[in-house]
């Protein structure tokens, strides 16, 4: 596995525990958490981020993925190391599938090809086979396994789905024809002749039910009832990571809070300061980062940090960013290289000089000179995506399908990355203005008519992301990101985005809505200052984008597109296409859904709806 090498940040998203891995010579699992190598004084980083951890605890807890009581780290997956002397942490996998075919074609036919199992390849050539004749042949592993919705895996039962409980001792061919790789167009045949198509492996029910396997762990999760399903391992729907994100807070940044914070994820079984002293003698960075404070202050100071991140874990982590990034305060933060956040609340007279009527419906521009994202893979699921547990943190109660990376883990894979962004917030007033609209209504109402229909027809919750209010800021912030990309320079897919559609307290009547656009990278140092600089641009570069959505290279049909009549993704758009409106994935948080820019500008199809009056 040394030559086999994967960026952290893929660990932490579509390779993490559980997913299908084909490397050059087999195919993999990888394993659950419970196997990875973590041992040595550089295997890995621990992650400071009390507000995700603590809300991943309590959320998951209740979901019964967790064990009530048991603390919850984040660590960064293993660290690789650069000295070639030096023998690198590794991450563990399994052999899966355990059904292989020759590469060799049968002589009777060249689409004809020998299915053999894992235990049937020599021991020599692990992925050999020997025939009768004493020929070796190659074997790949089967392109076809099944699974079910509470993410359970397994290979196929390939003999009993042809003959039941018949025992037929005959080998078994893998037959393809035709010129595509569809499933009607490949059959499996037992040596008896007796045959299936993978088409008919689609029937409700044909693959039997689940029994519970669990390769990535190693055993099997008794009483599942649920029917198998089949999978192609090399599809995007056997693996969809669970990821949980949180932009990180300032925290007092005194010489102790900052020595305190730096050794918190070693000190989490500290209930007084004897269990400090007993803590400095066993671990020596405790030791060296607390030298110079009694146990009594430093015990002091941790149950200092402990209460505040139970405090902003107890709501929804966006509402404690958008209400520090919205404060008004001119600085937020320390302006220093361990700073977690660093932004400064700009003058209007900075970011709006000639007071563009265009800029009325925006509130506020902060330029978040430094950032510090941080990332969890938490779960995963198979069939259909994960909800985003950071838009709406029921959803992770509600997340019953997902699977878990481990048993006996007290951590979880995580990796910070650091950044700069720009935050905006639209005007409360204006807002609530535009939702009174005649026009505004009647276009709401009928992108709730095709979300309706998307809902009956998939089953699936979309919580408030289909709002006015999050599809206007949803909206707003992928025009922006287009333009601000052809304007600070940073492609496209480098940046991100972060809605705020939060509801209403006091007297916002139209609650609190903002974006955060940010660009992060893993390392310490960030990225360069491009994307604050557009702030002295910002009146231009929002004229800029608006322009162009006035007329979209996809109209008529684009702007024509009637929600209320389709029951797939596209129910959840209005007018939005690769020409106007839809990003890199990677840059939404959305999977490119709830968007229309007939909200923000005039379309030749509707009028009146628009934010902007351009």
């Amino acid at each position: 596995m040394a030559k086999d090498l994967l960026r952290q940040s893929q660990i932490v998203g579509l390779f993490g525990p559980g997913a299908m891995l084909d490397l050059p010579e087999r195919s993999v699992i990888v394993s659950s958490v419970d196997d990875w190598a973590m041992r040595g004084p550089n295997a890995f980083r621990t992650i400071d981020e009390p507000r995700l951890s603590d809300m991943l605890r309590e959320r998951l807890t209740a979901d019964g993925r967790w064990i009530e009581g048991r603390a919850l780290n984040l660590r960064t997956p293993p660290i690789g190391s650069t000295d070639p002397r030096q023998s690198s942490p590794q991450i563990q996998v399994r052999a899966f599938p355990a059904w292989l075919t020759c590469d060799d074609p049968s002589p009777q036919d060249a689409r004809r090809r020998r299915m053999v199992r894992w235990t049937e390849l020599d021991p020599q050539r692990r992925m050999h086979w020997q025939d009768d004749a004493g020929k070796r042949q190659q074997a790949t592993p089967i392109r076809f396994v099944c699974g079910c919705k509470k993410g359970h895996l397994q290979d196929i039962e390939w003999k009993q789905v042809i003959h039941g409980a018949t025992i037929c001792a005959e080998p078994m061919w893998l037959e393809e024809s035709g010129t595509s790789a569809e499933a009607r167009d490949a059959r499996i045949r037992c040596g008896c002749n007796k045959s299936i198509t993978l088409d008919e492996l689609f029937i409700k029910g044909r693959l039997g039910s689940c029994r519970g396997f669990r390769p990535w762990i190693g055993d099997r999760d008794d009483g599942c009832t649920e029917l198998l399903r089949l999978l192609t391992r090399s599809a995007t729907n056997t693996y969809f990571p669970q990821v949980a994100t949180v932009i990180s807070l300032p925290v007092a940044e005194d010489e102790l809070t900052r020595r305190v914070s730096e050794v918190m994820g070693f000190m989490t079984a500290a209930t007084s300061p004897a269990i400090i002293a007993i803590l400095r003698t066993a671990n020596p960075q405790i030791a060296e980062n607390l030298r110079g404070y009694s146990d009594e202050e430093a015990f002091a100071r941790l149950q200092q940090l402990r209460d505040g991140a139970t405090a902003a874990a107890s709501k929804d982590p966006r509402v404690a960013e958008f209400e520090l990034l919205a404060s008004g305060r001119q600085l937020i933060g320390e302006n220093s290289s361990s700073a977690r956040l660093h932004a400064e609340t700009l003058d209007r007279d900075v970011w709006d000089p000639e007071g563009d009527p265009l800029c009325a419906g925006i509130a506020s521009l902060i330029a978040v000179h430094r950032l510090r994202e941080v990332s969890c893979l938490y779960g995963f699921t198979r069939f259909e995506p994960a909800p985003l547990v950071e838009d709406d943190l029921e959803d992770v109660g509600l997340a019953v399908e997902g699977a878990p990376l481990g048993i006996n883990n007290d951590w979880l894979p995580a990796i910070e990355r650091f950044g700069e962004g720009l935050f905006l917030r639209i005007d409360p007033t204006a807002l609530s203005e535009w939702l009174e609209r005649p026009a505004t209504r009647l276009r709401l109402a009928t992108l709730q008519v095709g979300a309706a229909h998307w809902i009956a027809e998939t089953k699936r919750n979309i919580g408030t992301r289909h709002g006015g209010q999050y599809l206007l800021a949803h909206s707003l912030a992928h025009v922006l990101m287009t333009e601000i990309a052809l304007d600070c320079g940073y492609p496209a897919s480098a940046l991100s985005e972060r809605i705020y559609a939060l509801p209403s307290v006091g007297a916002d009547p139209s609650g609190r809505v903002g974006i955060l656009i940010y660009t992060a990278t893993a390392g310490s140092q960030g990225t360069l200052g491009g994307l604050v600089e557009v702030s002295g641009r910002f009146t231009h570069v929002l004229r800029a984008a608006l322009t162009k959505l006035l007329v979209c290279s996809g109209d008529p049909v684009c702007a024509d597109h009637d929600p209320t009549r389709r029951i797939d993704d596209r129910a959840l758009h209005g007018a939005a296409c690769h020409g106007c409106l839809l990003v890199a994935e990677t840059s939404c948080e959305a999977r490119n859904l709830h968007l229309d820019r007939a909200l923000l500008v005039e379309t030749m199809a509707t009028s009146g709806a628009g934010f902007f009056n351009i």
